[in-house]
């Protein structure tokens, strides 16, 4: 699926299988068991990643996001999107568009 998906609030996006993940002083870090690289996903990556654990619409991981912290929507929505970009790029996550 081409990454054009990951900038549609509607489309649903979920976590690829075949990582092991765990908390290091508040951030997520996660070791590819297929490729054996290390990601640092941060603190709010990681909680994007823990939104991701099941299907989700883009749009409701922004809105559980602006609950949560303190940001405008046009802000997180770009942050969201760019990070959710970059996560497809490594494989990390699937998405598809809703009908």
């Amino acid at each position: 699926m081409s990454n054009e998906v990951f900038s549609d609030l509607n489309a649903v996006v979920v976590q690829s299988e075949g990582y092991l993940v765990s908390d290091m002083n508040g951030e997520k870090v996660m070791l590819s068991i297929e490729n054996g690289k290390y990601y640092n996903l941060g603190q709010i990556g990681g909680r994007i990643w823990e939104l991701i654990n099941t299907p989700v619409t883009i749009r409701d991981v922004v809105k559980q996001l602006l609950e949560e912290y303190e940001i405008d929507q046009e802000t997180c929505t770009r942050q969201v999107f760019a990070f959710l970009h970059q996560l497809a790029g490594e494989g990390l996550v699937q998405a598809s568009k809703t009908a």
